[in-house]
């Protein structure tokens, strides 16, 4: 059982503040701490394309920029794919989102391999501006909204700003347009065993920007380990109870935590 690569609960309860930070460039995709899912995200391309792929008229050019980005840093990829955009998606892990900037100053959602979204759908969002993108996300607008429009004017190509989201969920599922499914069989899970019985879902979130056409790429790895290898030790099991008891009760609500509060509460028990 492997160290989770990320623990952002240590740095304290999730917020809606977008809590971006620089990193070097050449992290920007490397190492891929997820590459050993490749086969099965291959696998989701090719059987819910219509569901994971999209591109609008417009966002070529800026496809065929990332994917030379993403080949120079991952290699070729595997298999043949329709689409410039695919064969990038298919060499990392990471999901791939072009936003371009439309004449009327709004970035929108061009293109995108989403194969591993947290429950949303691209059918739902492609072409939507960040107002749209953001809009169920309870407090984000119109201030996070301004706030992450400004930080997509202000990137520079050759700058990398990551962020972390986490939540639990039952099972190992990386492709989950919908929650209802992980609330059911959370309901129906016994509360002895909940630390085996969790896992610890971390999307590791960055932004950039791509110098010729001026888009901004937004990466998104997810990365699924055990709860139990999460809370390997007392200072991590206490700071993932003061990260999960410290969120704004209207975020939890949003990200479905109350249906998963017994089974963290018996995990946490479990890993004193």
């Amino acid at each position: 059982m492997r160290r989770p690569p990320y623990l952002p609960f240590l740095n304290g309860p999730l917020s809606l503040a977008p809590g971006l930070k620089p990193i070097a460039p050449e992290a920007w995709l490397s190492p891929d701490t997820e590459a050993h899912a490749l086969v099965d995200k291959h696998a989701v391309m090719r059987r819910h394309r219509s569901d994971v792929y999209g591109a609008r008229d417009g966002s070529e050019m800026a496809a065929l920029e990332l994917a030379s980005a993403v080949h120079a840093v991952a290699g070729p990829g595997e298999g043949d794919w329709a689409s410039a955009l695919e064969g990038a998606a298919s060499a990392v892990s990471d999901d791939l989102c072009i936003l371009i900037k439309d004449g009327e100053g709004l970035w929108r959602l061009e293109a995108a391999s989403l194969c591993a979204p947290t429950f949303w759908r691209l059918g739902e969002k492609l072409g939507e501006p960040l107002g749209g993108l953001h809009g169920p996300v309870p407090g984000a607008n119109p201030g996070m909204v301004s706030r992450i429009h400004r930080m997509f004017d202000a990137v520079q190509p050759g700058q990398v700003l990551e962020r972390f989201n986490w939540t639990v969920q039952p099972g190992t599922a990386r492709y989950t347009p919908e929650q209802t499914p992980f609330k059911k069989i959370a309901a129906d899970l016994p509360s002895a065993g909940a630390l085996d019985a969790l896992r610890f879902r971390v999307e590791r979130q960055t932004i950039s920007k791509l110098p010729m056409s001026g888009a901004v790429v937004f990466t998104i790895r997810v990365a699924i380990d055990p709860l139990r290898a999460a809370l390997a030790d007392g200072a991590q099991v206490a700071a993932f109870r003061a990260a999960w008891d410290g969120i704004d009760p209207v975020l939890a609500d949003y990200k479905g935590w109350p249906h998963y509060e017994r089974l963290v509460r018996a995990a946490l028990a479990e890993a004193i």
